[in-house]
């Protein structure tokens, strides 16, 4: 009987549990192992595997976690930037879930019957139905709106759950981001442990996104070994390592740990403003001055940027002010821009801030290619793009932002498994899914790993 019973039991099926930590580099999670500040993450990098990442451009979070989520490029799942616009309008817009045309991950378990907790992945508000909770990330405009189901909310409540530090605190002084960075980070695991705990799941996320908060802000204070801030900056990572052993210590032999960033981080050497390169090269033409949105751009215009340094060609047919022909004057234009890129320098250095440009179809390919920019600038690291519409200067130095993103140095984990090498993005969600059995949708463009 005993034998008969065990031959008939179905094993059962993979749980996945996934830590994202957003913007951290490869090469500092490894450091930060090796040296002893993460001991359990030390433990868990002798029982898995590392790789190193590359992301998607352009790599801030909204799309390199849209990417991840979809396994997909930007071309296939709609988001292409943190900021958009309407080209008939040219009104701009910050692109939400709303605008994700591509299934998720959590969609593709909800289908097949799999119960899913999402906590803080960027580009999850307004939050969607799924089979399990949804808790939105840093694009929320209060928690009211951020939780599904809403029954979840006085739990969140009581458990003092914050969608996100307030950047203002670091804008002002790094002694109040500090702080204000720890109490969101305690608050969040929190929460996370508690889901863990109480709620049934086959598949848990929770972005943290603190670490690129810490980045943005302490990233070149870590780097000189500053005496005060380096040793807060590590103390955050300890943090979190204690976090993740206690995670660890919920899970079950046929459970799997994964992590992953986002993106690299580094120092900022100077901010880039790509709307006024193209101002002072010809390219951009202002109604008035100082003018504050891409509506203000005079119809004269041949080509605009929006953040982080896509430009789009004033194209007849397609911009409501559109000036350059389809075509041949198109490609033209957009050969033109693309050499002048290639040799710019910085006047006052001679540095030049651009690794390369790109046209939009070297980078992505689907269905929306043409909501792409024309041209996707790759800035050199250390040189932060920025599409801020009027700037009286070319570059600056912000005393208080420090840290920018990188397209390399990304990483991602995976406990008791060995990973491919040569990784982007997109394969982690196809990985993710294929070891918990379920077989990845169409449109995904990522390979398995494993």
């Amino acid at each position: 009987m005993g034998l008969f019973s065990r031959l008939r039991k179905k094993p059962r099926p993979r749980r996945v549990v996934l830590i994202g930590l957003d913007g951290t580099p490869y090469s500092l999670i490894t450091r930060l192992a090796e040296e002893g500040i993460m001991p359990n993450v030390a433990a868990l990098l002798r029982e898995g595997s590392i790789r190193r990442m590359t992301s998607v451009h352009p790599w801030v979070s909204s799309v390199a976690w849209s990417s991840f989520m979809t396994g997909a490029n930007p071309a296939k799942h709609g988001i292409f930037g943190f900021v958009d616009r309407d080209p008939k309008t040219m009104k701009t817009f910050i692109p939400l879930a709303r605008h994700m045309k591509a299934p998720t991950l959590w969609d593709v378990l909800t289908q097949a019957g799999r119960r899913s907790i999402v906590i803080n992945v960027p580009v999850t508000y307004p939050p969607k139905p799924i089979n399990g909770i949804l808790i939105s990330g840093f694009l929320s405009p209060k928690l009211e709106k951020a939780v599904h189901p809403n029954s979840l909310l006085p739990t969140l409540e009581n458990l003092g759950y914050r969608i996100d530090t307030n950047p203002w605190l670091a804008r002002e002084s790094r002694e109040k981001a500090m702080p204000d960075i720890l109490d969101a980070l305690e608050k969040r695991v929190r929460t996370m442990l508690h889901l863990m705990d109480n709620e049934p799941w086959d598949y848990f996320q929770c972005v943290i996104m603190e670490t690129d908060r810490l980045h943005h802000f302490f990233y070149r204070q870590m780097e000189e070994n500053d005496p005060v801030w380096a040793p807060a900056f590590f103390d955050v990572y300890h943090r979190i390592d204690e976090a993740i052993g206690q995670v660890v210590k919920r899970l079950n032999d046929d459970d799997t740990l994964m992590m992953m960033s986002d993106h690299g981080f580094c120092s900022i050497r100077r901010e880039v403003f790509y709307n006024r390169w193209l101002a002072d090269a010809g390219y951009l033409r202002y109604a008035h001055t100082p003018a504050k949105k891409i509506e203000e751009m005079d119809p004269s215009t041949v080509a605009y940027a929006l953040d982080p340094a896509r430009i789009f060609i004033n194209l007849e047919g397609r911009e409501k002010f559109g000036r350059v022909a389809p075509g041949a004057a198109y490609e033209r234009v957009r050969e033109e821009i693309i050499q002048a890129l290639s040799e710019f320098t910085l006047p006052d250095t001679g540095e030049k801030p651009v690794a390369r440009a790109y046209r939009r179809e070297e980078l992505y390919s689907g269905p929306y290619l043409d909501q792409a920019a024309d041209i996707i600038v790759a800035p050199v690291d250390g040189y932060d793009p920025k599409g801020a519409f009027y700037k009286e200067h070319l570059t600056h130095a912000d005393k208080m932002m420090v840290g920018m993103h990188t397209y390399d140095n990304a990483f991602v984990y995976a406990q008791g498994l060995t990973l491919a090498d040569n990784v982007n993005i997109v394969d982690v969600m196809p990985t993710i899914l294929a070891h918990m059995g379920i077989d990845p949708p169409v449109h995904v463009d990522g390979r398995v790993l494993i």
